[in-house]
């Protein structure tokens, strides 16, 4: 399909950066087995794959602003729009040699995403967005599942793990929605995690924690798909609560009802 310009800056950005990932997760399960082990690599490949992107994206749109998990912000002359970019969404996974991650980059204008894109170049799975134009997997139309109770959806989530989140939260959220689902799921990557909602694949999505480039381009996969997304609150901030909840209308609201009476 046709691609506007804008689209195919985007894409073109991510699969240049996920060429050198793919070589370096080949290269992450020799040092599975080294004393030292692959977390000093992993973390200089992440590094190496938002200043591919920061370099290709501004090549395209030199005066865009760029905000990216490892540089954090750069101000452009352009304030009105942004780059929201994850150079690599699920970097546990990537360490642990699980092909489960993916670059995810959003363009906000004036405060609103307009444009995702979620690359996972393992499965060469390329999900596209851009606002009022619907999103599409690999150029075919996407539309979120169309259950329409939590007793027969497949729900994932993110999890506190050490060092980070609220423990004692999250094993009450999970005790609320685990007796109303058919099937809860772990995956370790949000940006994954919500280009599947808005795939269908899985019915609903929630994580605590949770910062802008995880989010940016999967928010609006979700909603150029039919979906919902919001903060636990039913809001529109999830950047600065840093939580999230995503689903069609009836599953979102559900899961929202479910996760508000665990708090």
């Amino acid at each position: 399909m046709q691609h506007s310009a804008l689209l195919n800056v985007m894409i073109a950005a991510a699969r240049k950066a996920a060429r050198a990932l793919k070589r370096d997760f080949g290269e992450v399960e020799n040092l599975q087995v080294s004393l030292k082990g692959p977390a000093n690599f992993v973390t200089a490949a992440d590094r190496r794959a938002e200043e591919t992107l920061r370099a290709e994206l501004k090549k395209a749109r030199p005066g865009y602003s760029f905000l990216g998990e490892e540089g954090g912000r750069h101000e452009g002359t352009d304030t009105s729009h942004c780059w929201i970019v994850d150079p690599l969404d699920g970097t546990t996974n990537f360490l642990h040699g699980i092909p489960q991650f993916a670059i995810s980059i959003g363009l906000e204008r004036s405060g609103t995403v307009v444009a995702g894109v979620i690359y996972n170049p393992i499965t060469d799975e390329l999900y596209t967005a851009e606002r009022g134009k619907g999103a599409f997997l690999n150029d075919k139309r996407l539309r979120v599942a169309a259950r329409k109770g939590l007793a027969d959806a497949v729900i994932a989530c993110g999890l506190p793990h050490r060092g980070r989140g609220d423990l004692e939260l999250g094993l009450r959220e999970l005790g609320a929605v685990q007796d109303k689902v058919a099937g809860l799921r772990r995956f370790g990557a949000a940006a994954l995690d919500l280009a599947f909602v808005a795939a269908g694949r899985i019915d609903g999505y929630w994580e605590r924690n949770i910062s802008p480039w995880d989010i940016a381009a999967g928010m609006i996969l979700v909603r150029e798909a039919g979906g919902f997304v919001t903060d636990l609150d039913g809001g529109d901030a999830m950047y600065t609560k840093k939580h999230i909840v995503a689903g069609n209308e009836t599953i979102h609201r559900e899961l929202q009802t479910s996760l508000k009476a665990a708090g």
